[in-house]
């Protein structure tokens, strides 16, 4: 049986748990944890068309990846319970996926001032 994980195909090895299950993962990936949650997984369907084109991702010793952001989509001021934090919504993008995290806007001006010029 195989699973997409990621937008590719990997033959599921075994169930782990009812949420949790091992996959094959292809040589360039075998420094990976080779267990995933079920929610990281969708059913994939065999097409003949599919042509599976893999990035190479340089991962650091600690196992990331750098991943540069695009552009600031939206700033949130949260409230803790002595302090008040300025949060920015960030958007990321790594071969034409995009996806959004909030961050600590004082770290984010330190390390990308560029995201804020015009500001």
């Amino acid at each position: 049986m195989a699973e997409e994980i990621f937008g590719s195909p990997f033959e599921i090895l075994k169930k782990i748990v009812s949420v949790a299950y091992q996959v094959v993962l292809l040589p360039h990936l075998s420094n990976l944890h080779d267990v995933f949650h079920v929610s990281q997984l969708q059913k994939y369907t065999l097409d003949a068309t599919h042509v599976l084109d893999f990035e190479l991702v340089q991962l650091k010793e600690n196992l990331t990846f750098q991943v540069a952001p695009v552009r600031i989509d939206d700033v949130s001021d949260k409230k803790l319970r002595r302090k008040e934090v300025q949060l920015v919504k960030v958007a990321w993008s790594r071969s034409g996926i995009e996806e959004h995290t909030w961050e600590l806007e004082i770290y984010m001006r330190k390390d990308y001032p560029q995201l804020f010029t015009g500001n």
